[in-house]
């Protein structure tokens, strides 16, 4: 009976591996998408804020826009992305990091 519970821990152990080795990926290419969208459509982004703003668009996107976002890393970023980024900017979440994150890069 230990020999089962073992081999099942093993194997959520490494099913929860794989799937924080996936979400990692996406968020990496999410945050890239959210990175060019920012650069290339919202041009009163100072260039020295683009990754902590990225970061905080990121950080309060759902799963489902993080699927988005990694999507249009591969695809490209369009007018979807935009409103994408757009919608998780108008969360108050969102805007209260951009906020220190804004400040913390004025400040450093």
């Amino acid at each position: 009976m230990r020999g089962v519970f073992l081999i099942a821990l093993l194997g959520v152990t490494a099913c929860a591996e794989t799937t924080k080795a996936v979400d990692d990926v996406a968020r990496r290419g999410a945050k890239a998408a959210v990175q060019e969208t920012l650069v290339t459509r919202f041009p009163a982004v100072p260039k020295s804020v683009v990754i902590p703003f990225s970061d905080c668009i990121i950080d309060n996107a759902s799963a489902r826009e993080i699927g988005e976002f990694a999507k249009d890393a591969v695809i490209g970023v369009d007018e979807t992305t935009v409103v994408l980024v757009q919608n998780v900017l108008q969360r108050s979440e969102t805007q209260q990091c951009i906020a220190k994150a804004g400040l913390a890069a004025l400040g450093a």
